[in-house]
């Protein structure tokens, strides 16, 4: 047992205790013996034979059980060993042959330990005759009849300590329960009147362990008839099969006890005791723990009975625990129900979780609560400012890999959250992902604990003849203790539920990352298509229209005199029509070919695309008189021809639609923090702001083409240009009073882009 503190200048990690279940002693009443199969050979005994048996150690070991048993006890055994179920023989009676005819009778049980070996452990008989059936079944109904009328589980547990003092005849009762901090507090407690109680005592995590927890768990009863008696030593030592090992005595009834526990129970003033494990979902709950003043001895009849009792009591503990906690778990399945729902039905299922009644913080009762996905965190009720959470789930990734993680006292292990005590001295964290987090935060609730003794000098280094060595505290008196930096504990159902939640999150990140899949399949194959439409419209439409505007050339040179005004007038709509028709597809195709797989970005001076823009509209600014400026423009990473196509159009349209005053239009360009923002603004007529989303869709005009003509495609091209490069496209205008064009283009253009969606997706599924 090692114990993590520092001492009078001593280093206490040093000070160990050997491993408790490899001790080479056992206590002093009973007698245990190593057996080597299949003969039954004696290779250890517990060197206490003559006071037992009468009979020396030496003349024991390397002879056989049979020489010390009749040949029908024998018989019974190997039959029992051979069937593989020790169960069958245990618990039993043996008759040991002492001097000449003289026998004892002892309570016998068998078991193999980890190497292998069958150790056999006597204790002498109080009677002759094992406790039938009907007397456990009379001594747990006797009991479950009071608890049956006992509402409450505080008033049950008093029950269970009443029964067992008064089957046991103890001076002292315990049910002991462990906190999830590792300490333990008595609940309940059964004693004779001038005992000094210890009732609602708290106890720190080293008067019980790791090391004896896990004995416990192995074995659920444990007797000590005499915590003054001396220990029986083994012989030999070390097993002389098993590389001279000292033997394995971890499911051992008579294993002597380790010296700091019984220096324990001689400073609580305890002469004897029993301790009854009670054990739920294989982990150690609790312990009945029974004191005597003076040594008592339990048989094993009645410790068996002790053992049946507290099973049978304890699993209608369980069922009380469950059944107060069952109204609020179903609480929390509604919500968690609720919860699921919302998600589905939104786009992002971060807004489900929030947006909604119930939400995220009806789930665990917290105050606060953030979900951390990608570089956002979106935060609901009490919580740390943002920086915080970052820092937050940047230590969870690296200190955490379980499903979930909870803590009542979060400073105590991550320093960082002290300042952060009033909205975060309790976490309950799930990870969707390696770096993607749901967290709820409980605050600081300041209470005081009541100690059986100081908890912080549960330990005394002794010095005695040169060594050191650790000895329990010698004082149980009330000590009280103002605990801070610590939040109310997070509940089983509580964690249950969240961990539930994070089931149902990560399959719906999944399924959304499917349909993502599936749509990016979807939109390649369109893309496929539209290629596909783009190469029959350039050649196998444009083809017949040109042959039929040809001809209708044809048929006005040739026939000019024969044909009347109406008949050229024919001829010019024809030819007008295939005119629009050719435009309309020359419009189409450059919509088309605005592809975001085809292009590759490069750094362009933005002044230069708008320079080549201008020379192609020069004619038509000189016709109107257009007047054009522009702020010094940036270098950002762009497809130049797109830019030239995109200011072609705003500009064009700025002339075509001007009022009756000669256009003035104006090219903005402003930084923002990781986008430019450019304007193209102008004095013309103005859009009515009913049709400012109508505008950017394809085909669509406010205006006929008698009034004004074109294809209705300009606008749609540049919301296709701005949507290649990632960045957004709107107007601000109102009738009569001018247009201003705004688009936005990334700092870092499509690849940055292009990488936080990759950095988004490794966070997905990292």
């Amino acid at each position: 047992m090692t114990i993590e503190l520092e001492l009078s200048g001593i280093n206490v990690n040093s000070l160990k205790e050997a491993p408790i279940h490899l001790f080479k002693h056992i206590q002093p009443h009973g007698v245990l013996l190593v057996l080597e199969e299949p003969d039954l050979k004696i290779l250890q005994i517990s060197n206490n034979t003559w006071s037992i048996f009468g009979i020396h150690p030496e003349n024991i070991l390397q002879t056989k059980l049979e020489d010390l048993l009749d040949p029908f006890q024998i018989e019974r055994i190997k039959t029992g060993i051979s069937e593989g179920n020790l169960e069958f023989i245990n618990p039993t009676k043996i008759w040991v042959r002492k001097k000449g005819d003289d026998y004892a009778v002892f309570d016998a049980v068998f078991h193999r330990n980890s190497e292998g070996f069958l150790i056999l452990e006597l204790e002498p008989a109080v009677s002759r005759e094992n406790i039938p059936f009907l007397s456990f079944y009379h001594l747990a109904k006797a009991s479950i009849n009071q608890l049956e009328t006992t509402a409450n589980l505080h008033d049950f547990c008093q029950i269970i300590v009443q029964e067992v003092r008064k089957v046991t005849g103890f001076d002292r009762v315990m049910l002991y329960k462990f906190d999830d901090d590792g300490h333990g507090s008595v609940i309940a407690e059964e004693k004779l009147e001038n005992m000094e109680p210890y009732l609602g005592l708290h106890y720190p995590e080293s008067d019980i362990p790791k090391p004896a927890r896990k004995l416990f768990v192995a074995n659920s009863i444990r007797i000590i008839p005499d915590s003054h008696a001396q220990s029986v030593q083994i012989i030999p030592a070390q097993n002389p099969v098993s590389d001279d090992r000292p033997v394995d005595l971890t499911n051992s009834i008579l294993r002597s006890a380790a010296t700091c526990h019984t220096e324990y129970l001689h400073n609580m003033g305890v002469g004897a005791s029993l301790t009854i494990s009670l054990i739920k979902d294989q982990k150690l709950w609790g312990l009945i723990a029974c004191h005597h003043q003076v040594p008592k001895y339990v048989s094993y009849e009645l410790r068996k009975a002790c053992e049946f009792l507290g099973r049978v009591i304890f699993s209608e503990i369980s069922a009380r625990e469950e059944t107060e906690d069952y109204d609020y778990r179903m609480n929390l399945t509604y919500i968690q129900t609720k919860l699921v729902e919302y998600m589905s039905q939104e786009e992002n299922f971060i807004d489900g979780l929030v947006k909604n009644q119930p939400n995220l913080l009806d789930l665990t009762s917290a105050q606060g609560a953030a979900v951390c996905f990608g570089e956002e965190c979106t935060v609901i009720g009490e919580t740390p400012q943002p920086e915080d959470l970052n820092f937050l789930v940047q230590w969870l990734k690296n200190n955490v890999e379980d499903e979930v993680f909870y803590t009542d006292s979060l400073p105590q292990i991550y320093p960082d959250a002290e300042r952060l005590k009033k909205v975060a001295s309790g976490l309950l964290a799930i990870p969707i992902s390696q770096r993607n987090y749901v967290l709820w935060f409980r605050p600081e609730v300041i209470q005081t604990v009541n100690w059986g003794g100081d908890p912080n000098k549960a330990f005394e280094v002794s010095h005695t003849d040169g060594n050191v060595r650790l000895c329990p505290r010698k004082s149980f008196e009330l000590w009280k203790e103002t605990v801070s930096l610590t939040s109310l504990p997070w509940r089983y159902v509580e964690i249950k539920a969240a961990l539930e939640l994070r089931k149902a999150i990560v399959n719906i990140v999944l399924r959304q990352a499917d349909e993502l899949a599936q749509l990016a399949h979807d939109l390649e194959r369109s893309n496929a298509e539209l290629k596909k439409f783009a190469y029959v419209a350039s050649h196998d439409l444009q083809e017949p229209l040109n042959q039929v505007a040809n001809y209708v050339q044809l048929l006005e040179m040739r026939y000019e005199a024969q044909l009347d005004a109406d008949a050229k007038e024919f001829i010019t709509y024809a030819v007008e029509g295939v005119s629009l028709m050719q435009t309309l597809i020359d419009d189409v195709l450059v919509y088309s070919k605005v592809d975001t797989q085809a292009i590759a970005f490069q750094l362009t001076e933005v002044e230069t695309p708008l320079e080549r823009a201008l020379s192609h509209l020069r004619q038509r600014i000189t016709e109107t008189g257009a007047t054009i400026t522009h702020d010094p423009l940036p270098t950002v990473m762009a497809g130049s021809t797109q830019l030239m196509q995109l200011f072609l159009n705003l500009i064009a349209n700025a002339i075509k639609f001007r009022s009756h005053e000669p256009p003035q239009i104006h090219i903005g360009a402003e930084r923002l923090e990781d986008e430019w923002l450019f304007s193209v603004r102008d004095n013309g007529i103005g859009i009515d702001p009913q049709f400012s989303d109508r505008i950017f869709i394809i085909f669509q005009r406010l205006h006929t083409r008698d009034e004004y003509p074109g294809t209705g495609m300009g606008l749609a091209i540049c919301k296709k240009i701005i949507e290649c490069h990632r960045g957004r496209i709107w107007v601000e205008s109102q009738l009569g009073e001018g247009s201003t064009f705004y688009f936005t283009i990334p700092v870092g253009g499509r690849d940055r882009e292009r990488r936080n969606g990759r950095k988004t997706q490794n966070h997905l599924f990292g």
